[in-house]
Parts: C-alpha cells; structure tokens; sequence
C-alpha cells in the first residue's frame, strides 16, 4: 500500500515519463516488478521521495515496527536518465546474501550497516534474488516488530 494518494500518484507519474526510449538498459520492468512485490507484503508501506537529477527513492517500509521502520530503500539512480540503475539496499542484519552478491555498505543506511544490489540491467535472475531479499527483510520487520 502506498502512504497515501499523493505518493501513488507520484510513482505512477515517474513510471509514466520513464520511456522504454530511455530505459536502454530494461531496468524500468525491473523497478516496476520490484515495487509490486514490495506490496505484496502485509504491513508494507511506500514512501516515494524524487530528486530529479540525483534519485528517485522508493521506501518501503514496516511502520509496525517503531525502531527501525524502513525495511527496504530502491533507489532509481538519475545522474543519467538515459542510463538509470537501481540499488536496492537493506540493512544488513535484516537478510542473508547467500550467493554474496551484495555490497555491504558500513552506516550506509540510516547509520547502520547495509546491504545493497545494485541492478543495472533487466537480469530477472537477478531481480528474483532480489525480491527474495525484499521478501526477507519484511519478514524480518514482522518478527521484530
């Protein structure tokens, strides 16, 4: 669920100007499957935060949980719109990478250590593994909260 219509609206805005014209890389598929997974979750809220130029920020987050509420960051990286790629982060006590393909990233995350993938194609293999650690972490949230 989105936070509110003004942030599905927002989303869906972004979705709507970001072309396949400029998504030669087939990361805007990627971006999209991953945010409807992201509602698949219960308890799972989008916050959508855009920094044209800079990124374009889909939080997902667990309110249900008080002390650490965000559960997963996607982050449209714009230093390019031609060339955009997306890196998923997490913090890193909240899932596992068995097939280490993430970068930890120390106090990457809201001053904790984090995990990121970073997708810069439309590999679905990829993006698979990916909603299994989004799939993770909100599991993490629920048995935390």
């Amino acid at each position: 669920m989105y936070a509110d219509a003004a942030t599905e609206a927002a989303v869906n805005a972004f979705i709507a100007q970001w072309t396949a014209g400029e998504d030669g890389a087939g990361v805007l598929p990627v971006f999209v499957a991953l945010c409807d997974h992201l509602h698949t979750h219960d308890g799972a809220v989008a916050e959508f935060v855009s920094r044209p130029g800079v990124s374009h920020s889909l939080r997902g987050t667990f309110p249900g949980w008080a002390a650490r509420p965000l559960a997963v960051l996607v982050d449209v990286i714009d230093d390019d719109p031609a060339a955009r790629w997306l890196s998923v982060c997490f913090h890193d006590d909240s899932l596992t990478d068995p097939e280490e393909r993430g970068d930890w990233i120390p106090t990457g995350l809201n001053g904790n250590d984090a995990r990121c993938f970073n997708l810069e194609d439309g590999d679905k293999e990829f993006m698979h593994y990916v909603k299994e650690r989004i799939s993770e972490a909100f599991a993490h949230c629920r048995a935390n909260a």
